[in-house]
């Protein structure tokens, strides 16, 4: 005969033992659950790039890469040049007013600023030159700055040779604002005689 009271218990012993099984499985790392709902920052890469800036619906800028990689975070996008860059600045008539070239360079989004670091030149039409090891472009004031050595060069309206620590300039080197002028600095002042 079969002892039912035997075979009930043995069901609910089996069916309390897997809730137990069950309810210890549900258990969630926290770490994973936090994770959960962060974005992650996926990375897009462009190679052989030429893009165009505007502003005001005027062509302002071309810049010509090699490769660019876009990233999204919580902050908004994010762009780098990781294998250098050069870019070529109009003036109002669409002629190039001054060119600049950089091993890196990065965009931010937010606060719409190009960072460039190694080996950055940056030249105008009247020959005026400018390298240092870090530059930051502003889009809004289109004005470049450093708080890094850097060493300009100018021809015109007189020759001077400027080595200096901190700097500040349009972006056609023509309103330059050197920080802490360096020993090898010279300005060379025109003869009166020679003004007409």
């Amino acid at each position: 005969m079969i002892n039912r009271n035997h075979h009930i218990h043995t069901i609910i012993a089996a069916l309390l033992f897997g809730c137990f099984f069950v309810l210890i499985g549900c258990e969630n790392d926290i770490n994973v659950v936090k994770g959960l709902g962060k974005k992650v920052a996926g990375v897009d890469e462009a190679k052989n790039v030429e893009s165009y800036m505007s502003q005001s619906g005027k062509t302002k800028a071309k810049l010509v890469a090699p490769s660019m990689l876009l990233t999204q975070d919580e902050y908004g996008r994010k762009v780098e040049y990781p294998k250098t860059l050069k870019v070529d600045f109009f003036d109002d008539s669409l002629h190039i007013s001054s060119k600049l070239f950089a091993r890196y360079g990065s965009y931010s989004e937010r606060d719409s600023k190009v960072l460039l670091k190694d080996s950055v030149i940056v030249f105008n039409v009247k020959g005026d030159t400018l390298i240092s090891k870090e530059l930051l472009w502003d889009q809004n004031t289109q004005r470049f700055s450093t708080d890094k050595p850097v060493y300009i060069s100018q021809s015109q309206p007189a020759r001077q040779r400027l080595i200096g620590i901190g700097f500040s300039s349009d972006q056609n080197l023509t309103d330059v604002h050197i920080g802490h002028v360096q020993p090898g600095s010279f300005f060379i002042v025109p003869d009166s005689s020679t003004i007409k």
